[in-house]
This record gives C-alpha cells, structure tokens and sequence, in this order.
C-alpha cells in the first residue's frame, strides 16, 4: 500500500536528492505535493530548485509550492556557505518547465490535512519547520490528518555543526520545532547522529555517476560540490547525506535502528539556542514525543539509493 506524502524543504543539495529518490518510488510514495522553506538558501532560490529536482527526475507532475521566507520569531539564517549560493550548486541551473503554484505552502498544507482522512498523511519535513508550525498554528484541526511526521533535524551525542549545541534546521527556528515536537502525532526524527553515519565517499559517489543518466549525473556533481565543505571540516571522505534518510526510512526502516524518546528544543538560552534535548535513557521523567534515530546500514541506504536513481530516465 502506498504511503501518501507531502515533502516540505529547503533544496539544499541534499534536500535535492531526497526529492530524487523519493519522486523514483511511484510504486510506494504518493507524492501529493512539494512544499519549500527558507533556510539553506532564501525562500525563492528554494522554490526553483525543488521544481529543478521535478523536471530532473521527469515528475512536473508533483505540484511546488512556496512557503514561508522567514522562521516564525527569528531572523532567517542561511547556509549558502556549505549548499553554494544556487543551494545545488554542482548541477547546472535551469528555468523549470514545471510553474510554480499560487498557493501559499501552509495553505496548500492545511486544505490537504483537512480533507484527508484520520491518520493518512506522513510529513516529511527536511528543512527548518516554520511551514508545519504555521500551519499547525493556524488550525490546529489538521493533525488528525498527519499519519506521522518523519524529519531531518537535531542532534545528540554529535552536537551542534551550525552552533555548538545546534543542527542547522532547529536553529534557524527553534519556536517552529517546539511546536512539532510538542504536536501529539507520530513522529521520527532523523538527526546528525545517524546522518553523519552516510558518508558520501568518492567510492559511493563514483557508482552514482556510472548509472549514466540525468539524475544519477546531477546527484554526483552535487554531492561533489556539497563534500568539499564537510570533507574538510569533519576530516571524512563525503559529507553526510543528511535528508534522504528521511525518505529511505519510508522506503526501507529496515535500515534504520531507533528508541522512542522525548525530545525537547530549547529556545530561550543564547548559548544552546536550538539544541534538541534527546531523553535516550528516559532520566526527565518527561513522556516520550518521538523516535530518535541513531544507527543506520550506510552501505544498504547508499545501495538503494544508487538503485532508485537508476529508475529515473
């Protein structure tokens, strides 16, 4: 049975090939809409290249819709210091023939919980959160509709790699991640202590590249671009793959090793602004809001990975 979706991110080199391999599984994913963010590079850089990624993996029919330039309290934080200043840098930039829609992301969002049935649509969220919080905000009503929410973001026993204590996406707007960890429904996060585990080697890189066609050629031109700066500040072979776990979770969770835990997101402290507080051994007394990712195959992700890009013409 098929899982119904809806992607919201902030493309993001990575945020890009989560696309791709999620718009190369029709046969488990119903991609029901593309929902960008502000965060790794500005809201309209993020809208073009996630229609970039629709036309690459040759699905303009998954509509893309623009949300929110800004997090909900904070001034936005960008990172086009790591993603280039396109955000995919590494593959050539294009007008997409897709046309970007009218409707605003959190509206496009709410209409689609409200009429969906109990329980029947996975969020995936691979950018900063403001679009879920906002829509959360504004009708509380639509979390019946989340079947869960299955995310990028936050970070353990590997710290903080944009503030010592924070991952990028809850520091750009911490007040947003405390209302989707705080939200009652499902959820299973993805943090640095399992992305780190996905190095993007040049071995890795190379089997990408000799699937020979569009998708598999802007995936390795983008990972090579996106390793130069995480290759040098974690001293690894490949930068971690960081968003398409969130997608190979849906597709194989085999992969993937986690506890249920309660996650809490500090957003008042200047010095651990947008750490994400992860209860592993339960010490807080508080209840458990969230699956904490931790282990993953990383030869069986990049395995499926490579195979789903060979599906793309």
């Amino acid at each position: 049975m098929k899982e119904t979706i809806i992607i919201d991110c902030d493309p993001g080199q990575d945020d890009a090939i989560n696309l791709l391999l999620a718009l190369s599984s029709p046969g488990e994913l119903d991609v029901l809409g593309i929902t960008t963010v502000a965060g790794n590079v500005p809201l309209d850089l993020t809208e073009r290249n996630a229609r970039m990624m629709c036309d690459i993996a040759g699905r303009t029919d998954v509509p893309v819709f623009a949300g929110c330039a800004k997090p909900l309290l904070r001034e936005l934080i960008t990172a086009e210091n790591v993603h280039g200043k396109t955000g995919v840098d590494g593959v050539e930039v294009f007008t997409p023939t897709g046309r970007p829609q009218d409707r605003h992301a959190v509206d496009f969002i709410i209409d689609a919980l409200r009429s969906a049935d109990d329980a029947s649509i996975t969020l995936v969220p691979t950018g900063p959160l403001t679009n879920i919080a906002a829509a959360i905000q504004k009708d509380p009503s639509i979390l019946a509709g989340i079947r869960r929410i299955v995310l990028m973001g936050g970070a353990m026993r590997e710290g903080g790699n944009t503030s010592p204590s924070a991952e990028f996406n809850i520091l750009v707007d911490p007040h947003a991640a405390e209302i989707v960890f705080d939200c009652g429904r499902p959820i299973t996060a993805m943090g640095l202590d399992v992305t780190h585990q996905v190095l993007s080697s040049r071995e890795r890189i190379a089997r990408i590249k000799a699937v020979g066609n569009r998708a598999a050629e802007a995936t390795a031109g983008m990972l090579e671009f996106f390793s130069r700066h995480d290759s040098t500040k974690y001293g690894a072979d490949g930068a971690p793959l960081h968003d398409p776990c969130t997608i190979a979770f849906l597709l194989q969770p085999e992969l993937f090793e986690g506890k249920l835990c309660n996650i809490a997101i500090e957003t008042r402290s200047p010095l651990t602004l947008g750490h994400t507080a992860v209860d592993f051994w339960g010490v807080s007394g508080r209840s458990a809001n969230a699956t904490w990712i931790y282990r993953v195959n990383a030869d069986g992700f990049y395995e499926l990975l490579t195979e789903r890009l060979a599906r793309l013409k």
